[in-house]
């Protein structure tokens, strides 16, 4: 187990139940949970992208404005 693992032994717990969840979402095949995690991965960073964007472009006409405290 990695070192990190057994700083936080219930993140790992955690992280080992949802493999666990992706794996029997997929019906127990591994190569089908890792497809559909590869596939939500690259929707959620598309997402990202599309969203700092729009950040980007609303900060650039002044629709955002920096919090000072």
């Amino acid at each position: 187990m990695p070192a990190h693992s057994q700083a936080h032994p219930e993140e790992a717990d955690e992280l080992e139940a949802a493999v666990d969840q992706a794996i029997a979402a997929c019906d127990g095949d591994m190569r089908s949970a890792i497809r559909a995690l590869i596939v939500a991965n690259d929707f959620l960073e598309s997402e990202v992208t599309e969203l700092m964007k729009a950040v980007s472009h609303a900060f650039k006409r002044g629709r955002f404005r920096t919090y000072s405290g």
